[in-house]
C-alpha cells in the first residue's frame, strides 16, 4: 500500500503527529487526500482527472436523487468520517447519510458510519480501498460500500452490502448492468455510465429522478 508519510521529510513538522481530535479540528491543507491513522497524519497522492470525473458523476447523481426525495445528505471529499470510536479518520470520496442519521454530522467530521460510502480507486489506493477501508467500514457499520476502479484499462465496479451478521456480501448489477442500491432504495446506477466521458449528466439525472 503506497502512502506518503509526511514525517520523514527533511523539514519535520511535529504537528503532523497529533491526536485524532487535533486532526479533526485542523484546517491545514496538505495538497492531497489527508487522513489520520494511528496517531499520524497521512497525505495520499493527488487524484487524477479521471478519478475526479467519476467521483463527481456519482456525487451528482446521488445528490439529485437524494435531494429530490428528501432522503438525507450526500457529501463529496474533502470531509472527514470516523466510522468507529477509536479508529482511523478517513476522507471518503463520496458518502450518503440517511435522514435519520444526519445528527451524526458535525462541522468538521461525521461521527459514526455513513449509510453508503463510495471510494474511487487511484494508482496508490488499491490496497487501502479494497482491504484497509473494507475492514474498517464493515466493522464500523457502513451499510453499503462501493469501490469504483477509475484506472484506464482496469475499469471495474464492486458493490458490497452488510448482511444480517454484520459482514459484507457482494452485490451484483442486474441483467441490464444497473446496480440497485440497498442503502438508498429505488436508486439504480447503470454501471457503464461511469466510463463514458462525454455524458449529458443532466439528462441522466432526469432519467434517475423519473424512475420509480
Amino acid at each position: 500500500m503506497a502512502e506518503t508519510d509526511l514525517l520523514p521529510a527533511v523539514a519535520r513538522d511535529a504537528s503532523l503527529v497529533m491526536t485524532a481530535e487535533e486532526f479533526i479540528m485542523s484546517e491545514r491543507d496538505e495538497g492531497g487526500l489527508t487522513e489520520w491513522i494511528d496517531g499520524r497524519v497521512i497525505v495520499h497522492d493527488m487524484p487524477k482527472e479521471v478519478h475526479q470525473r467519476i467521483a463527481g458523476l456519482i456525487y451528482f447523481l446521488l445528490s439529485a436523487y437524494v435531494g429530490r426525495r428528501h432522503l438525507g445528505r450526500v457529501i463529496i471529499a474533502p470531509y472527514k468520517m470516523r466510522a468507529t470510536r477509536n479508529g482511523p479518520v478517513r476522507e471518503p470520496d463520496v458518502l450518503y447519510l440517511a435522514t435519520e442519521h444526519v445528527d451524526r454530522l458535525t462541522e468538521n467530521v461525521l461521527i459514526g458510519p455513513a449509510d453508503l460510502v463510495v471510494e474511487v480507486v487511484s494508482d496508490d489506493s488499491t490496497a487501502r480501498d479494497r482491504a484497509d477501508k473494507f475492514d474498517e467500514y464493515q466493522d464500523g457499520g457502513v451499510r453499503e460500500y462501493w469501490v469504483i476502479d477509475s484506472r484506464p484499462g482496469k475499469e471495474r465496479a464492486d458493490f458490497w452490502v452488510l448482511d444480517a451478521t454484520g459482514r459484507y456480501r457482494s452485490a451484483l448489477p442486474d441483467a441490464d448492468r444497473a446496480y440497485r442500491s440497498s442503502a438508498l432504495p429505488g436508486f439504480r446506477l447503470p454501471v457503464d455510465w461511469l466510463w463514458q466521458v462525454d455524458a449529458d449528466l443532466w439528462t441522466r439525472a432526469q432519467e434517475l429522478l423519473s424512475a420509480d
